[in-house]
């Protein structure tokens, strides 16, 4: 069920609102997840190479780490609070409210294909809580399931639901072997593909300079449309910012372009909420010719050292982490965060795009232009406008670059 939506008609009627009003705890929960998107995107950007893409999924991140929230206790549970921005939400309504924003985003463009999907697996062995298996079920939809981690095809199996879950985009996240030390994996797909309201005209994509933040060029495939078109959009001295729809408008890629081409870097890792909220405020409508480059990315990293920066480290820590909501009688010290695994694939086309993203939890006012060419280093989100949940956050340095990586573990230690 996609929307192939022509250029020439706009395709179907926009989404002017959303079906029902979101709650007071639903909007608290997505101005919590953008927080933690703009504060894990920064993180992530200080710490990445210079000159590398970046991709990743704020929502999946936060997902899985909701999941693991509900079985901490004590000063680790306040520590992930604080670095989930979820101060001063009960750990009931950050549930409830996770619960109907996902049944809110699944629903809400038929053109568009959007898929959140939870799991949980658990050695056999260490079973945990029965309240924490049911939370998670009932609040994430989340599967929960016993395996023995032991077995040959283990990692099979986990990294099976995550390649049914993302459309086949990732194929694994789970590493095989799994190390002794894990007794729990908590995983968040989530996958995304839309048409473009209005289509780039495959005819007009031709092989366009590409400005690098080292003052190199690359030819990249730059995609074009004959015709303006009606987006929004916000210029000023530093960036210009624009909006383009897909299906029939209620998601978005929101494209941050700075000035110079030495400007997405060092703006990825200041780039805050509330210079976000900003811009997004000030989105104005106009008629403008877009031309943009026509890429594919897969991303991964671990997410240990980023999360620990952002005040986690006590749930990583072998001796101090206390998840005595997850397993009957657990202690501090007897369990903690291992291991977070994340992994995004973008793809976009003349067509639309497609995204997928996947985390795993170890236990253990300037006048606008006419045309905007996008040839130089940008930042990019996808998102819902209506209610303004980021899914996604990524800078591209160089479009012709895809660099899929692999991720290393390295067990964590008492400090």
């Amino acid at each position: 069920m996609f929307a192939g939506l022509v250029a020439c008609g706009g395709g179907a009627d926009p989404l002017t609102g959303l079906p029902r009003e979101l709650s007071v705890a639903e909007q608290q929960l997505i101005e919590a997840d953008n927080g933690f998107a703009f504060s894990l995107f920064r993180e992530v950007n200080r710490q990445e190479e210079a000159g590398q893409n970046v991709f990743v999924s704020p929502l999946s991140v936060a997902m899985a780490l909701g999941m693991t929230y509900n079985g901490a206790a004590g000063t680790t549970r306040a520590a992930m609070a604080e670095a989930l921005a979820l101060q001063g939400m009960s750990i009931g309504d950050v549930n409830q409210a996770y619960r109907d924003l996902i049944d809110l985003l699944r629903g809400l463009d038929g053109g568009v294909e959007f898929t959140l999907a939870n799991s949980i697996w658990h050695r056999p062995d260490l079973t945990p809580l029965q309240t924490f298996q049911d939370v998670n079920r009932n609040f994430f939809d989340a599967t929960v399931q016993s395996l023995d981690f032991s077995l040959p095809g283990a990692s099979a199996t986990m990294n099976q639901w995550v390649d049914r879950n993302t459309n086949g985009k990732i194929k694994t996240i789970v590493p095989d072997p799994i190390p002794d030390q894990i007794v729990m994996y908590l995983i968040n797909a989530i996958y995304f593909k839309g048409d473009w309201t209005f289509e780039f005209d495959k005819g007009r994509t031709k092989d366009q300079p590409f400005q690098l933040a080292d003052g190199g060029k690359v030819m990249a495939r730059m995609m074009s449309r004959e015709e303006k078109h009606q987006v929004r959009m916000f210029s000023d001295a530093d960036v210009t910012v624009v909006d383009l729809p897909y299906s029939r408008r209620a998601y978005v890629m929101t494209v941050v372009l700075p000035r110079e081409a030495t400007g997405a870097e060092s703006l990825a890792t200041q780039l805050t909420q509330e210079r976000w909220n900003g811009w997004i405020a000030e989105l104005d409508s106009t008629s403008i010719l877009v031309s943009l480059p026509k890429f594919t990315l897969e991303y991964a990293l671990r997410l240990n050292d980023v999360l620990k920066a952002l005040g986690m480290a006590e749930a990583f820590n072998p001796c101090l982490a206390d998840f005595g909501n997850m397993f009957a009688g657990a202690k501090p010290g007897d369990f903690y965060i291992d291991d977070v695994r994340h992994k995004t694939f973008v793809d976009v086309n003349e067509e639309g795009t497609e995204a997928a993203g996947a985390t795993s939890v170890g236990i253990g006012l300037t006048s606008a232009p006419a045309r905007i060419e996008v040839d130089r280093p940008f930042i990019f989100a996808i998102r819902e406008r209506l209610t303004g949940s980021i899914l996604f956050l990524g800078r591209i340095m160089n479009p012709t670059v895809s660099q899929p990586r692999d991720i290393v573990s390295i067990p964590e230690r008492c400090p």
